[in-house]
């Protein structure tokens, strides 16, 4: 697998062809092991007030593209957060 940046960078600029495993593992890097796995969805936790979670799903191998654009925003959020501190 690519390194996370090269996964980020391939995520904002053809959101519709990234693999479920690469959205994971930028997702589970930034916010921890999925609290619910195993099937085609794997849900995270996010540390903000509001819908605290970032739901992907596996479609035969690809991320829906919605979903990593809701990741991205999320990341971006996650982010801001933390750079505020």
């Amino acid at each position: 697998m690519a390194a996370t940046s090269k996964i980020i960078d391939q995520m904002r600029r053809e959101p519709t062809n990234v693999r479920f495993a690469d959205l994971n593992k930028v997702c589970e890097e930034y916010f921890g092991k999925p609290r619910q796995s195993g099937t085609s969805h794997a849900i995270f936790k996010t540390p903000w007030i509001g819908d605290p979670r970032i739901n992907i799903q596996d479609k035969k191998g690809k991320a829906k593209a919605y979903q990593v654009r809701q990741v991205l925003l999320a990341i971006e959020k996650l982010e801001g957060i933390r750079n505020e501190r």
